[in-house]
C-alpha cells in the first residue's frame, strides 16, 4: 500500500509528460490509478514512435463513410456551436435562446441536455439507409466541444445514460454499424470544452439582466432542489478557471485553439481526465477509428495526453486484432505528423495526389441539425455531394459525410432526398470508388486552375469553379482505368485529352475496350493525338456524374 500511495502522490504532482516518459512501460502504471492504464505494445507515446504507423488497408479501400455529428447541440435545432453561441450577448443564438428558453443565467446548457430524449431514435433504420448509399465506415458523435459524453461514461458524471436520452448512444450506433458490416468511428471534441465554455462565466452587458452571471459559474452546492442536484455544473462547463487572454473577443478562440496566443492552459486534472474518458471509452467500444478535432492530437503541445491516447489506441487495436487495424484523424498536420495518423481536411480537398491515404469531412448542412437551414432548403445537393467524393477518390482520399440528425433522433426527408440520390448513383457506379487507387493523374479539366488553397483546418470547400462536362477524374483498379465525366457531354463527344495516343501517361498506347457504367450497349470511340474521343448515348444512364470503364492504357 505505501508503493500505491507513493505513485499517486507521484502522479497528482508530477507533470503528465514526465509520467509518460519515465514510468510508461514499466510496472509502475500498475499502481497509478489517476490514469487508465496505457496498453503495452509497439507504440509509446512520441512523435518518432507514433512514425511507424501505416494506415490500414480497410480505410484505403473504404472511401466514404457517414457521420451523426449529433448530441445535446441538436435538440434546439439551431445550428453549429449552440451550447457556445447561446452565451453570446447579441448573437443570433443568445437571441433565439432567450426565446425558446430564457434567459442563460436561469436557463443554461445543462438544463438544454435535460430536455434532450433523442425519443424518435432508431440506429438500424438510418444504417440501412446509409449501408444502401455505400457508406463503408460510420462515425458517432462521442462527444462535443459542449463536453458531454454520449455514452455510459466511466470519468464524465453529465453523460447520455445519466442526463438526458438516458441511453447509451454510441452503444447503439456501434450496434447498428456493426449489424450491417460497417467498420464503426468515433469522434472526440472534448479537449476544448476549458476555453470553448468560458462565455458562459460571463454575464449581460445591457438590458434587464446586465451583471447576472450565466450559468456556466454555478457549482454543485448551488443545485439543492434543482433537478440537477446530483450533478456539479463545473464538470460539465470546466470554467473554474481564469479567462483566457482577449476572450472578450470571441472569435478569438480561433487562433487559440492550438492552445497558443493567451489560451488558458488546461489544468493536469483536465487533462488527466480527457485521458481517461477517451481510453475508457476506446476501451469500452472499440472503434476502428477515431477523429479528433484538434490541431494534431488532444491538447498537444500542452500535455502529453494526445500521444499517450494514440500509443493506447494503436496498441489495442494490435492487440485486438492481431495488426494494426486502428486509424486516427488528426487535423492541421505538418508532413511529419501525416506520418503518425490519417490527415483529416474539414470541409475540403487537397489540390494534388497526396503520397498518403487522407480524409476530408464535410457536412450536407450545418454541423448541428439547423432548422432554418431546412426550412430554406439550403442542403448541399446529391451532385455536389459526389463530385466531392469523385474528386477526394482520385487524389488518394476519402470523403466522411455528415447528415444532420435532429434532436428527436431522425433525419428529414431533404437529407433523406440526397442520401438516397448518392445509393442510386452508388449503385451504378461503386465499383469505380470502393478498392480503387489513384492513376498517374487525378484528372484534367478547367476547374484544376481555379482550386482554391487550403485555410488551416481547410475550408476551400465550392471556392473555385463548379465542375462541367470538360472535368474528368480518374481511378484505377488492377487493368482498369475509371474515367469521370462530371457533367454529360450531350450530342458532342466526350475528349479525354489525357488517354491521347501520344500521351505520356499511358503504360500502353493501345485501349482495347470502353463502357459505361449502367449502359448495356456499345460504345463507339476512337484514340487520336488529340485525346480518346467517345461517342455518348442518346441519354444517360444515370444521374450527377458519368463513369467510363477503360481497359487498357493503365
Amino acid at each position: 500500500m505505501k508503493r500505491r500511495t507513493v505513485i499517486r502522490n507521484l502522479a497528482a504532482t508530477l507533470p503528465g509528460l514526465w509520467l509518460s516518459q519515465s514510468l510508461q512501460g514499466n510496472s509502475f502504471f500498475e499502481f497509478n490509478d489517476v490514469n487508465e492504464p496505457m496498453a503495452k505494445g509497439p507504440f509509446v507515446p512520441s512523435w518518432d514512435s507514433l512514425k511507424q504507423y501505416k494506415t490500414p488497408e480497410w480505410f484505403r479501400d473504404a472511401k466514404f463513410g457517414i457521420w451523426a455529428h449529433w448530441g445535446p447541440q441538436c435538440q434546439p435545432e439551431f445550428g453549429d456551436w449552440y451550447a457556445r453561441s447561446m452565451y453570446i450577448e447579441g448573437s443570433k443564438a443568445y437571441n433565439y435562446h432567450k426565446e425558446k428558453y430564457g434567459h442563460p443565467s436561469k436557463f443554461g446548457f445543462k438544463d438544454v441536455i435535460h430536455q434532450w430524449k433523442a425519443e424518435n431514435w432508431n440506429p438500424d433504420e438510418l444504417m440501412e439507409l446509409y449501408s444502401r448509399a455505400g457508406a463503408k465506415y460510420f462515425m458517432a458523435l462521442a462527444n462535443h466541444h459542449d463536453n458531454f459524453d454520449n455514452y455510459k461514461s466511466k470519468y464524465q458524471e453529465w453523460n447520455s445514460v445519466n442526463i438526458g436520452p438516458r441511453k447509451d448512444l454510441i452503444g447503439g450506433w456501434e450496434s447498428a454499424a456493426r449489424k450491417k458490416g460497417l467498420r464503426f468511428g468515433v469522434s472526440v471534441h472534448a479537449a476544448h470544452a476549458w476555453t470553448w465554455y468560458e462565455q458562459s462565466q460571463k454575464e449581460d452587458k445591457t438590458g434587464l439582466f446586465t451583471g447576472v452571471p450565466y450559468d456556466g459559474r454555478l457549482t454543485k452546492t448551488q443545485g439543492k432542489s434543482t433537478w440537477w442536484s446530483k450533478f456539479d455544473p463545473q464538470e460539465l462547463y470546466a470554467q473554474n478557471h481564469v479567462l483566457s487572454d482577449g476572450s472578450d473577443d470571441e472569435r478569438n478562440i480561433h487562433k487559440q485553439w492550438n492552445w497558443g496566443n493567451g489560451a488558458a492552459a488546461p489544468s493536469k486534472q483536465y487533462c488527466d481526465k480527457f485521458y481517461n474518458r477517451t481510453v475508457d471509452l476506446i476501451n469500452k467500444y472499440d472503434p476502428d477509428l477515431v477523429y479528433f478535432d484538434d490541431t494534431a492530437l488532444p491538447l498537444w503541445p500542452v500535455s502529453d495526453a494526445g500521444l499517450r491516447i494514440a500509443a493506447h489506441y494503436y496498441n489495442h487495436s494490435i492487440k485486438k486484432h492481431g495488426r494494426l487495424e486502428a486509424v486516427i484523424n488528426g487535423k492541421i498536420l505538418n508532413e511529419e505528423q501525416r506520418k503518425c495518423m490519417v490527415w483529416d481536411i474539414e470541409r475540403g480537398q487537397s489540390n494534388a495526389i497526396e503520397p498518403l491515404p487522407w480524409q476530408t469531412d464535410t457536412c450536407i448542412g450545418h454541423w448541428h441539425y439547423d432548422r432554418p437551414l431546412y426550412d430554406r432548403h439550403g442542403y448541399k445537393t446529391a451532385r455536389t455531394v459526389i463530385h466531392t467524393l469523385i474528386d477526394v477518390v482520385s487524389k488518394n482520399g476519402n470523403l466522411l459525410l455528415s447528415v444532420p440528425v435532429r434532436g428527436d433522433g431522425t433525419i428529414d426527408e431533404d437529407e433523406r432526398k440526397v442520401v438516397e440520390d448518392i445509393a442510386d448513383w452508388m449503385q451504378i457506379n461503386g465499383e469505380a470508388i470502393f478498392s480503387t487507387r489513384p492513376w498517374k493523374i487525378f484528372g484534367e479539366g478547367p476547374a484544376i486552375k481555379s482550386a482554391a488553397p487550403l485555410t488551416a483546418q481547410g475550408f476551400n470547400e465550392g471556392k473555385g469553379k463548379p465542375f462541367t462536362a470538360e472535368d474528368i477524374r480518374f481511378t484505377a483498379k488492377g487493368k482498369t482505368l475509371y474515367v469521370f465525366l462530371l457533367g454529360w457531354p450531350g450530342e458532342t463527344e466526350a475528349v479525354i485529352r489525357s488517354l491521347a495516343s501520344s500521351s505520356a501517361h499511358l503504360t500502353e498506347s493501345k485501349i482495347y475496350d470502353i463502357s459505361l457504367l449502367g449502359y448495356n450497349g456499345k460504345i463507339e470511340w476512337s484514340q487520336s493525338a488529340e485525346g480518346l474521343k467517345v461517342k455518348m448515348p442518346s441519354s444517360p444512364p444515370c444521374e450527377n456524374a458519368f463513369v467510363l470503364s477503360v481497359s487498357g492504357a493503365i
